[in-house]
């Protein structure tokens, strides 16, 4: 039996709550059944799902059924051949493409980079200091892309793209992202024009790096740019100086800031419960190499629990390419669908308590790819998971290894900042700030 269902009333006031604190949006609106609908600007009215059953049927559904929604917000950010852009044959040829360089060896050999990386964040912390969590999260993910994805090693080198990156980030605001008539200048000047120019600045200085490593050769190299240097596809042929610029750009938007947030809430967590700081201290005690530590138990529980109370990205939508039905309810070709992924996380059916932090429910029972869904899911699910879950768990560890930070009783009082969306990704509305008690 069909069943339907229409966008609220009242849609701008839906748009807003969304907007304002999608986690708890998106949770209420599961209190309404499977599936709901909430009317999108430039997507139209989407269905969301909000149950393993609803995701089963999405991402278990023919890839061929799904194109990436457009007009996208981040095209000018990642470029029209970003991978988060493509669909169809093209689509698996550049994801096949990509995959080798984040899984298996390959990617356990970045564990130095990414300890190195924490350590030298550390070092700049003084004893008695606050600690601005989520700036340093950010600090410290940006300076391990720039050396395992785009094979930066130089400290001054490494400088000037961090200043360029930061910079070019910030200036990509939401307005520019919904509003595309706002994409315009005037005589050089405004925030489009700005945007511009920083993208340009980026781009020219992977592009010396793309020159740099085709003059001369990879051999001796592991970032990722050497990696897709080397790497053909099954005809022969190779990436072009632009789609390499416009993945490596892609690479960036989708593993810098979503990374340091997913840091930034495990650090909130783990100094709010003295419980959970004192057993994750006790499994870290032994000495273990940074390749390894990421296969701790307990650590990895941490990690998989932050993701569940805090995904990165609330949701994920597919344009439908041919006719589907989502728990009774049927779409047509050229309609949206998504996974409204807090309501999945935060279903008591699945996960017991859901507003409690509890590391232990991942020691206890693994979750399937329909219940728990940080990283999307089916064909289009994030090539670089494993290498986001490898470097929360290494940079982590080496945090609470390396220096003995405590939540003040005035923060905590404050209780959890909510989640708010900047860019991709939804980030704390404020920042969680710790204090160092000592050298550790």
């Amino acid at each position: 039996m069909t069943r339907s269902v229409t966008s609220p009333r009242f849609g701008a006031a839906h748009a807003l709550a969304m907007g304002y604190d999608p986690e708890r949006y998106f949770r209420r609106r599961a209190n309404e059944g499977e599936t709901f609908a909430v009317g999108l600007p430039g997507l139209g009215e989407v269905l969301f799902a909000s149950t393993a059953a609803g995701v089963r049927e999405i991402f278990g559904a023919p890839a061929t059924l799904f194109s990436p929604p457009t007009p996208n917000p981040i095209a000018p950010l990642v470029g029209d051949g970003s991978l988060i852009l493509l669909s169809g044959e093209r689509h698996r040829r550049e994801r096949t493409l990509l995959m080798p360089s984040f899984h298996g060896e390959r990617m356990r050999a970045y564990a130095d980079v990414m300890a190195h990386a924490a350590a030298e964040e550390i070092e700049s912390w003084r004893p008695g200091a606050d600690i601005a969590v989520r700036a340093a999260a950010q600090s410290i993910t940006l300076h391990i892309i720039i050396r395992t994805v785009f094979g930066v090693s130089d400290p001054a080198r490494r400088d000037e793209y961090e200043r360029v990156i930061t910079a070019l980030m910030q200036s990509y605001i939401a307005p520019l992202m919904f509003v595309p008539a706002l994409r315009r200048e005037v005589v050089g000047l405004g925030p489009w024009a700005r945007f511009v120019r920083l993208r340009a600045q980026f781009d020219a200085l992977l592009s010396e790096q793309i020159a740099e490593r085709r003059r001369t050769g990879v051999d001796g190299y592991d970032d990722v740019l050497s990696l897709l240097l080397s790497a053909t596809y099954e005809d022969g042929t190779s990436l072009s100086d632009e789609d390499l610029r416009q993945e490596l750009r892609t690479l960036l938007v989708a593993g810098h800031e979503t990374t340091a947030t997913s840091l930034a809430w495990a650090m909130y967590h783990i100094h709010h419960d003295d419980g959970v700081r004192e057993r994750l201290v006790a499994e870290l005690a032994a000495d273990h190499s940074p390749a390894d530590v990421a296969k701790l138990p307990y650590l990895n529980a941490i990690c998989q629990e932050t993701l569940r109370m805090h995904p990165t990205v609330s949701i994920v939508l597919r344009r439908l390419n041919g006719p589907l039905t989502i728990r009774g309810v049927q779409r047509s070709e050229g309609d949206v669908v998504g996974v409204a992924v807090p309501a999945l996380h935060f279903d008591p059916k699945v996960f017991p308590e859901p507003d409690t932090f509890d590391p232990d429910r991942f020691l206890l029972r693994k979750p399937t790819p329909f219940e728990f869904t940080p990283f999307g899911g089916g064909h289009r699910r994030c090539v670089g998971a494993a290498f986001a879950n490898f470097e929360l768990a290494v940079v982590l560890a080496t945090i609470v290894k390396g220096a003995e930070l405590e939540m003040s009783a005035a923060e905590r009082r404050r209780g959890q900042p909510r989640s708010v969306p900047r860019g991709i990704a939804v980030l704390p509305s404020r920042e969680i700030v710790l204090r160092r008690l000592r050298r550790s």
